[in-house]
């Protein structure tokens, strides 16, 4: 089950949800890629976990074509996180939790 701290982004939204100083985690995933739904829980679990400090979000690449192409993602699942609109960070395939939280804690 989803928790509500997750959100799931289009091609019209995205540079606004990735412009502020917040970290935001971004999941490229589609939903006929087996890594991505291996490591779907673990990024619905972070939502929650980092609820008020960070905004993690999933990309359905199938349904917004634009962005993955502007960020060069190329495999999937691609994970990439984002602060005042730059990448910080960026890791491809179904990475442990504990990577993605290193990854998160570097850019609180």
């Amino acid at each position: 089950m989803a928790g509500d701290n997750l959100k799931h982004l289009t091609d019209s939204e995205f540079d606004a949800t990735i412009g502020s100083d917040t970290p935001c985690l971004v999941d490229f995933w589609a939903p006929w890629c087996g890594p991505c739904k291996a490591i779907g829980p673990v990024v619905e679990e972070l939502a929650n976990e980092y609820a008020g400090k960070a905004v993690i979000a999933k990309m359905n690449v199938d349904d917004n074509p634009a962005t993955p192409g502007k960020f060069n993602v190329r495999a999937i699942p691609t994970l990439i996180l984002f602060k005042n609109g730059e990448v910080v960070d960026q890791v491809t395939g179904a990475v442990g939790k504990t990577q993605l939280i290193a990854m998160l804690d570097k850019a609180l």
